[in-house]
């Protein structure tokens, strides 16, 4: 299975069809969830549990349409990102799961459990490219290596590891084995993320032991001079500007992530309030053209090259770049510009131009 969460001490009714989920009573449980969201449709742990129990129960489909609106409902969450990363891991999806998984970094950029899982998706995505370069030149020693290397890795378990039924634990996450790391959600404070070992779940440390402070030793006694010359004034210590290029440069990559990811809500929040729709529509039809655009393709990917980022003023920038949109039905390449403007929100979209 895929995950741990923590739940909250009031939510009686969730307590009990996770103790029916443990016992393998999956009619029971999700009959138990299904009632609790009858009342409460939003719960974010409710549905959380639900997306354990119908992938439990095989359908995996259902599974990643449940997580896919849990990062539509609360795009500040990296743990259903996490979520949708495991479960189109298992289907060989692995370049939707690297996206999942970019997603979860850039909502949590300290989440190490997705950065090991992005590295392991990496690693997996390398076997397959080598596995094509040895098809077209078998006699390649260097790639062979490469290649021995990476089955390693994954021929002792981390890839093929069997499942284990996944717990929701009061106060500790549970371990679950599964091909890249589950993680934890928590009700109210966050659950430290469980990490798993590629063959067997790795018991979590009760406490992380604090670093040792370092002593510096004090400077021996020097006998003052005759005359003691005053003490030069401390400089003082000025903290760099930031780096306003690179923050364009991210919030781009961030803006067409979100696109890819298919993340409606999170796509449309980089849209400042001023922002100047295309051909004058109001800003309502405009976000309803979007949202069709963006949810009805099966898959999106959008890539960036060629940036190049313009600073106007301290809160004006544009950036111009060559946009490859490819989806299940469409391909398109042209060249666009994002005007952004800084705003109590961060960097936001104030206009988008494009030569087609």
């Amino acid at each position: 299975m895929l995950l741990t969460f923590t739940l909250s001490s009031h939510a009686d009714e969730i307590q009990d069809a996770n103790k029916l989920f443990k016992q393998g009573q999956l009619t029971q449980a999700l009959d138990m969830v299904n009632g609790y969201l009858a009342n409460k449709p939003k719960d974010a742990q409710a549905r959380f549990l639900k997306g354990l129990i119908v992938n439990e129960q095989g359908d995996v489909m259902a599974a990643i349409s449940i997580f896919s609106e849990l990062t539509n409902d609360y795009p500040e969450l990296p743990e259903p990102y996490n979520n949708l990363a495991v479960l189109y891991a298992g289907q060989g999806q692995f370049e939707k799961a690297k996206v999942a998984l970019e997603m979860a970094i850039r909502t949590h950029p300290s989440y190490a459990t997705a950065h090991e899982n992005l590295g392991d998706i990496y690693a997996k995505m390398a076997s397959q490219a080598y596995d094509r370069a040895l098809q077209l030149d078998k006699n390649n020693t260097g790639t062979q290596t490469k290649l021995a290397l990476i089955r390693d890795l994954f021929g002792k378990g981390a890839h093929n590891a069997k499942q284990a039924t996944p717990t929701l634990a009061e106060a500790a996450p549970a371990q679950a084995a599964t091909p890249i790391k589950p993680i934890t959600i928590a009700a109210a404070a966050p659950a430290q993320p469980a990490v798993v070992a590629p063959v067997q779940a790795k018991p979590v440390p009760a406490a992380v032991p604090a670093a040792k402070p370092i002593v510096v030793p004090a400077a021996p006694a020097v006998a003052p001079p005759a005359k003691a010359e005053p003490a030069p004034a401390p400089k003082p210590v000025v903290a760099p500007a930031p780096d306003t290029n690179a923050e364009i440069m991210q919030a781009t990559r961030d803006w067409a992530a979100a696109w890819s990811a298919k993340n409606v809500k999170r796509y449309l929040g980089f849209y400042a309030a001023e922002f100047k729709t295309p051909n004058g529509e109001t800003r309502n039809a405009w976000e309803k053209m979007r949202q069709d655009r963006v949810s009805k393709p099966k898959s999106i990917k959008v890539a960036i090259d060629n940036a190049q980022v313009q600073m106007v003023d301290a809160n004006h920038a544009s950036i111009s770049f060559t946009q490859t949109y490819n989806a299940s039905h469409f391909k398109s390449v042209n060249n666009k510009t994002l005007d952004w403007v800084k705003t109590s929100k961060g960097w936001q979209i104030a206009e988008e131009r494009s030569d087609n």
